[in-house]
């Protein structure tokens, strides 16, 4: 599976407590609290479930209880108390991840400028696999297909008034092949339409039913020419009607 990229969504909140004693002379104390999100394809915030937790490191002046916290449950809230600005790091674990190796680490810069206010971090997951892949199709953009279980694709058959071509491709029988090819192959045929797709095509990807669809009449003719030489090599294509 290639490498995935989402982003990531953080918001923090803060209010001053005016019924709690300022530790620092002119710094009011504050309650503050971080969520985290992933972007969904309209934009929305969607539950950060791709990740396994979430490991918030802050300044030291917290002690040693405080400064290293985790959670494992989206939206991974941390809610503190505190004076100071202070940039963290935040280590988001991916969910099946072995080791550390695989976190996704962002910088923070916690301030006290508004009383919400929002960041957000591009994060790429490197070769996904299984349950991971299924998380992540939550919020695929369109034109893209992440699912393992039941992966699917389906391409228009051609129909009237179409606009002339002048590819030397059977499309009726490219339209057949696509949905025969294998799960592995699948996924490369998506990858060769997001990567090489014009403005004019179109895509749609059902995740609820793991499916990947595209109208081949609206592909540009160099990768008419991979899909169909990338299918003749997976598929019979002298059986195909």
């Amino acid at each position: 599976m290639p490498d995935v990229k989402r982003t990531v969504k953080l918001v923090t909140r803060q209010t001053i407590m005016p019924d709690v004693a300022p530790e620092a002379e002119g710094f009011p104390m504050r309650a503050w609290s971080i969520n985290i999100y992933i972007v969904g394809p309209e934009g929305d915030d969607l539950p950060a479930t791709v990740f396994e937790k979430a490991t918030y490191v802050l300044h030291e002046t917290f002690g040693p209880k405080r400064a290293k916290q985790t959670f494992k449950q989206p939206p991974f809230t941390i809610k503190e108390t505190g004076w100071g600005e202070f940039d963290m790091q935040i280590h988001l674990t991916p969910m099946g991840a072995k080791g550390s190796t695989q976190d996704q680490i962002l910088a923070h810069d916690l301030n006290f400028g508004q009383e919400e206010y929002e960041s957000t971090h591009s994060v790429t997951f490197r070769n996904p696999k299984g349950p991971l892949l299924d998380l992540l199709a939550a919020s695929a953009p369109p034109g893209e297909a992440v699912t393992t279980n039941g992966t699917g694709a389906s391409a228009s058959k051609p129909e009237k008034k179409r606009q002339k071509t002048n590819r030397n491709v059977d499309m009726e029988k490219l339209a057949e092949a696509l949905p025969q090819l294998q799960e592995d192959d699948l996924l490369q045929v998506v990858q060769m339409v997001h990567d090489n797709k014009t403005d004019d095509t179109y895509t749609r990807n059902d995740v609820e039913n793991g499916e990947f669809h595209v109208d081949l009449y609206t592909l540009p003719d160099p990768l008419i020419k991979m899909l169909w030489d990338f299918c003749d090599k997976k598929v019979d294509m002298s059986a195909l009607a």
